[in-house]
């Protein structure tokens, strides 16, 4: 059985312009005196590998902890494409039933693709770059898909993950009242 670790090292992975940089600082120490380490981390919601909850852009709407986990743990789609993803490509991709669909390559979701993934029930959305859409187009974007509630994991790495199906592992940690969650993918090949 091939495992695909989809996620990024949080503390060395690039942050977001204007984002909190991770940080983490010794508590306890195993020493003489102490039995163990803790460590206190810092860092914020949206570092590294991430998944973003409704609440993120949508007010009142759902927050990590109140997510649906079972739209973050099946079988899934690996698409690989480039430049910008058209409502041509989103119902392309979704033509066979897909529910959760990871689209490996440079990629920016155009409005129009957002709105088909929400129309069309997708369940599960991820890319590999920190955001969806541009600074201009991100916003709307990631209303149209959090609104929806598709789970939105941003920030995966799939260089050497084959286009094709696999059953996906994806869980955000339960933290409640947060708009986002570090989490460790894992693809599975079927």
């Amino acid at each position: 059985m091939k495992i695909y670790d989809l996620s990024k090292e949080l503390f060395s992975a690039a942050v977001y312009p204007g984002d909190p940089v991770p940080s983490k600082t010794p508590f306890y120490e195993i020493s003489d005196t102490c039995p163990c380490n803790v460590t206190v981390l810092s860092m914020g919601s949206h570092n590294g590998t991430h998944m973003d909850a409704p609440k993120h852009f949508v007010a009142g709407a759902k927050d990590v902890a109140e997510m649906d986990l079972a739209k973050c743990v099946g079988p899934c789609k690996v698409v690989c494409h480039s430049g910008f993803v058209t409502a041509e490509d989103a119902a392309a991709f979704l033509a066979d039933g897909t529910k959760r669909l990871l689209i490996r390559g440079e990629i920016e979701l155009t409005h129009e693709a957002a709105v088909v993934f929400a129309e069309e029930g997708l369940w599960f959305l991820g890319v590999e770059h920190m955001t969806v859409g541009n600074s201009k187009t991100g916003g709307d974007i990631h209303r149209t898909i959090l609104g929806a509630e598709i789970a939105l994991l941003e920030s995966a790495v799939m260089t050497d993950v084959p286009a094709g199906p696999y059953f996906l592992s994806c869980a955000p940690l339960r933290m409640q009242g947060l708009d986002g969650s570090p989490c460790r993918p894992l693809l599975i090949e079927l």
